[in-house]
């Protein structure tokens, strides 16, 4: 199959499908890599996954405000498209769609999307609103690209559960597809997020994820749960961070409480804390 010249760079809707209607003419498959844009080694390494499983792939490069509450980062998010493009030409996307808040939501928008399952606990206790607005966004990408495959990062773990679930729920004809979380060489997780972080800042976060792996190990044992999550949340605070919103072990398939308080089926262990104004999460399988 040959490989497209260079990166397009498309805003609207209709430019977006006319695009993704010729690849269809062709006989070629779609694939799908949303993204918030201030790419890094992660988004990439879903751009190559994307490139591997289809023929042709599109990147999203947009900042969605249904998942931020008034309170959090929406206008500080780092915004880098220029970058972005140059990045995405490097890996053999052909195309990213980047979009103005207007064009996805126009004035007078007035539809949502309630979530439970998945989306209930966790984040969805944090952050109540986020889940409604990622379920919004992702759905109204499918229906623009209407892609045969769509590919997302294990390091938002319920927020890929969460799109598991609609998909099958709505009888959506689209594959989802997971790539393992991305880290540094100390074994941070890579989040665009990390930028707010300090020189200091930056040597806390890194304690996260070896914590996590020991509390992983210790769940994994059989040690009681309650236990499990009251000790890795100690470490955690001290470690440095300076609040935890949890530190949570639950089913990997769809992240409900273990009934008997031990591990009896594969998991993960979750975890959302803060430095300063920057909220890291991680999380491990155990």
């Amino acid at each position: 199959m040959t490989q497209p010249a260079s990166l397009l760079v498309v805003r609207s809707v209709a430019e977006l499908r006319a695009a993704v209607r010729d690849w269809k003419r062709q006989g070629l498959t779609v694939g799908l890599v949303p993204t918030m844009g201030a790419l890094h080694d992660g988004h990439l390494a879903l751009v190559r996954e994307a490139v591997q499983h289809a023929d042709r792939v599109v990147v999203s490069n947009f900042v969605n405000p249904t998942q931020f509450a008034p309170t959090e980062d929406l206008a500080r998010y780092p915004r880098q498209q220029a970058e972005d493009a140059r990045l995405l030409s490097g890996v053999g996307c052909p195309l990213m769609f980047a979009p103005a808040p207007e064009d996805m939501y126009p004035e007078g928008f007035a539809t949502s999307i309630a979530v439970t399952g998945p989306a209930m606990g966790l984040e969805g206790d944090f952050r109540p609103q986020m889940f409604g607005g990622v379920a919004l966004v992702v759905t109204k990408l499918f229906n623009q690209v209407q892609p045969d495959l769509a590919v997302f990062g294990e390091k938002d773990y319920q927020q890929l559960m969460v799109i598991r679930r609609f998909v099958r729920d709505l009888d959506l004809p689209i594959d989802i597809v997971a790539v393992p979380t991305q880290r540094d060489e100390a074994g941070l997780a890579l989040s665009s997020r990390n930028a707010y972080l300090s020189q200091d800042e930056l040597a806390v976060a890194r304690r996260l994820n070896r914590i996590l792996a020991a509390a992983a190990a210790d769940a994994a044992s059989g040690r009681p749960l309650p236990g499990v999550e009251r000790d890795a949340y100690a470490a955690v605070l001290k470690a440095g961070f300076e609040r935890i919103d949890y530190v949570a072990v639950r089913r990997a398939e769809d992240l409900s409480v273990f009934r008997d308080g031990v591990v009896d089926a594969p998991a993960r262990i979750l975890a959302a804390a803060w430095l300063g104004k920057t909220r890291l999460i991680d999380n491990l399988a155990v």
